[in-house]
């Protein structure tokens, strides 16, 4: 392709919307434009990229044994209806009415549709297993689109679903899909860490995430190097550290007059904040009730544990405001479980049941209580309800634990019957008998792969794209194409390289050759050669975009380097 005859739109400067290099760069670099907050347009060489990275995705999912379709992205409410998710999935399901006033959504996630089609077409057992996949266009209504496409209203994804007669198919499944995403990302240059991680929405009863190491990641990874312990912060448990709290003792009334915070009780009655619980107040809109939830004063509540001890939503589970906790009869700074746990559905994190004592609000304005016990001063539902952090112990060795950031790149659900039960999506097994098939979800996010290789790959220049997903493999740059020598080698150079199968731009553009290749160092092509005074000698300038190494070669040798890095890829 000659440079004059592309849409190539640069940018100096960063657009203001753009807070994280990646997202800078994308923009700069002409990959991709925004229309509106979290919706961007492709541009030429950044679809070449993302089709690059889809035919990855598709080739290992063919090699799976997986078969693809592609489904509507318009759903109607009907199925949603039947798998309960129509009212539950929260307020990022789009939702619109046809001129009929029939209800539909665009489809953040394709589990209804895909068990709607396996439950119409697939009845015998000799048909299964079956794994369908597609890639396709997704819509979330996210409340605070940001970081471009890592947080995105429309995105590219990539989601399969496995069928299966019986658990240990899935089992089966899951472990295929888990290899397949593991030579996917590895194919795509990404360092990412596979970890544990909770089913949310999706459902299911196991789930693994593939996260793309990034400082600006989103999510928070705990992990230990020794064990191989690895989790979302979301699903992260550990080990209880044996804590015991207060030396067991009667529950005792203690004056605090306007000492409202954990920190300034640790203050004001020199007690470290292990001593101490925290009872935090939740409005479930869903089930329509308030909560209690307790943790010991040093941690936070997770609040995806309590979302699923409870049996409620994330959108729907918030924390309680002035007016509501006041509306309760409850004294704000000053409340505890002790009096009211019948009141309230009171959730205790496991470490509380086991310390001898522990000071707490004691429901009065200016009071806590020292010497609180679980089991003979209040009672509640004990379960993990702390959120897991850097330095806390390792469920598996009991050693102290990391963290790190990652973007998540892919997720991996067990299903099992949650949507083939509701939806009635069975197969006649050989006593004649209906039984729902046994489901595995499996979901890619195709554009937020293609920021995180960005992310992982750049400096101050601009991008260093691997060179299987690099939009071209590189670019021939004559300082002076007008200049007959330079034209000529130019263009030998170019066409040699195209016949030997190299994607390569011949930058026949007028302008200065510091323009050319700050274009060219922001587009992150992974080969340059450029095409100087020398050229009368056949000798160019190659540079290695990764890493930044120039030397001057004869025009074969240059033309050999890169066409080896191709076949080599």
């Amino acid at each position: 392709m000659k440079a004059s005859q592309m849409l190539i739109n640069t940018l100096r400067e960063a657009p203001n919307e753009a807070k994280i290099d990646s997202h800078i760069l994308l923009l700069r670099s002409g990959m991709l434009r925004n229309m509106v907050s979290g919706i961007y347009n492709y541009m030429p060489l950044g679809l070449r990229t993302l089709k690059k990275i889809e035919d990855i995705i598709k080739d290992e999912m063919d090699k799976s044994g997986a078969q693809e379709i592609l489904c509507s992205a318009i759903q109607p409410k009907e199925l949603w209806v039947e798998s309960g998710r129509w009212a539950k999935y929260g307020p990022e399901l789009m939702r619109l009415k046809d001129r009929h006033d029939r209800e539909f959504c665009l489809g953040p996630t394709h589990e209804e549709v895909f068990t709607d089609i396996v439950r119409n077409t697939v009845k015998s057992p000799k048909q299964l297993p079956i794994t369908l996949y597609q890639i396709q266009t997704k819509y979330r209504d996210e409340f605070r689109p940001r970081f471009g496409l890592i947080r995105s209203r429309e995105f590219i994804m990539k989601d399969a679903y496995s069928f299966d007669k019986d658990e240990e198919g899935l089992e089966k499944n899951y472990k295929l899909m888990y290899d397949t995403y593991t030579n996917i990302f590895t194919r795509l240059h990404l360092h990412f860490q596979p970890v544990l991680a909770d089913t949310g929405n999706i459902g299911g009863n196991g789930s693994h995430q593939f996260m793309a190491l990034s400082d600006i990641g989103e999510s928070t990874i705990i992990y230990n190097d020794e064990s191989g312990y690895a989790a979302d912060q979301e699903k992260a448990t550990s080990m209880l550290d044996g804590y015991k709290g207060m030396k067991e003792a009667p529950i005792a009334k203690v004056s605090t007059p306007n000492v409202r915070t954990i920190e300034e009780l640790v203050s004001f009655l020199n007690e470290p904040s292990k001593n101490m619980a925290k009872t935090m107040v939740y409005h479930d809109f869903m089930n329509e009730k308030f909560i209690l939830a307790m943790v010991r004063a040093d941690k936070e509540v997770n609040l995806i544990k309590l979302v699923n001890e409870s049996g409620s939503n994330e959108n729907y589970l918030k924390l309680a405001t002035d007016e509501e906790i006041d509306s309760l009869g409850l004294v704000r700074g000053f409340i505890g479980p002790v009096g009211i746990d019948t009141k309230f559905d009171i959730y205790v994190d496991e470490e509380l049941k086991d310390m001898d004592g522990f000071l707490c609000g004691a429901n009065e304005a200016d009071y806590h209580l020292s010497n609180v016990k679980y089991g003979r001063d209040f009672n509640g539902k004990v379960c993990d309800l702390r959120l897991v952090c850097e330095g806390d112990l390792d469920p598996i060795s009991g050693k102290p634990l990391k963290q790190a950031r990652g973007i998540e790149v892919g997720q991996i659900f067990k299903l099992q019957t949650k949507y083939s039960e509701a939806m009635k999506c069975t197969y006649v097994d050989e006593d004649g008998k209906n039984k729902p098939m046994v489901m595995g979800c499996y979901g890619i996010g195709v554009t937020r792969s293609l920021q995180s290789i960005v992310e992982q790959y750049h400096d101050e220049a601009g991008i260093k794209w691997p060179i299987n997903v690099a939009p071209y493999h590189c670019a021939v740059v004559p300082v002076k194409y007008e200049l007959d020598d330079q034209k000529d080698l130019s263009d030998k150079i170019y066409e040699t390289l195209k016949k030997n199968g190299v994607e390569v731009i011949l930058d026949d553009r007028k302008g200065g050759l510091g323009m050319k290749l700050k274009d060219w160092e922001l587009i992150g092509l992974p080969y340059d050669i450029i095409v100087g005074k020398r050229a009368i000698e056949g000798i160019v300038e190659i540079v290695d975009r990764q890493t930044l190494e120039k030397s001057e070669v004869a025009y074969e040798d240059a033309i050999k380097t890169v066409v080896d890095a191709v076949k080599n890829m």
